[in-house]
């Protein structure tokens, strides 16, 4: 395959991923290490769960182990080799902001425990609900050290002093 004068075809590029929003290497391998932990949480307890009479309990059980199935698909793709369009969907969830990955997987883990409010529901999903709250965390940033805020402050109060100086010049 090549181009106009012979030479190979640039392969179109990929959109942008999405803003490292001030994550570390660290934390965001520890979302990705809860995703996975939180997947199996989902899995084991969602097969418990449809082990019931209980028609509720066996759609809470379900949309459990689906929601498994899609954090792995979103946090682990190479544990679904035989998906063909898991790395698509990855590289599309890598692109998400950090609070739009929260509420999925936060809505994600609210859903079964709505169905059917038993323990199995509230410890399965309860790893999968922490993903989302650490993906919310990094949402909100970084926390600033007290050396800047205190700095802040004090262009603030010097601001606030000429302001009232120039008021109180203009007045004589």
């Amino acid at each position: 395959m090549s181009g106009a004068g012979g030479t190979a075809a640039a392969p179109a590029s990929p959109a942008p991923p999405a803003q490292d929003e001030g994550m570390t290497w660290w934390y965001r391998w520890l979302c990705r290490l809860s995703g996975v932990l939180g997947a199996i949480s989902c899995a084991i307890s969602g097969l418990f769960n449809c082990v019931t009479i209980h028609p509720l309990d066996i759609a809470a059980g379900v949309w459990m182990i689906m929601n498994a199935f899609i954090l792995l698909l979103c946090e682990a793709p190479f544990c679904c080799q035989f998906v063909e369009f898991a790395n698509l969907v990855s590289e599309k969830v890598d692109r998400l902001r950090s609070w739009q990955k929260a509420a999925f997987y936060c809505g994600m883990a609210i859903v079964p425990v709505v169905i059917s409010l038993t323990l199995t529901t509230l410890l399965g999903n309860a790893i999968a609900f922490a993903t989302g709250v650490l993906y919310g965390l990094s949402a909100l940033g970084k926390k600033g050290d007290a050396i800047s805020y205190a700095r802040i402050q004090q262009q603030r109060q010097q601001a606030d002093e000429e302001q009232l100086t120039g008021t109180l010049e203009g007045e004589l």
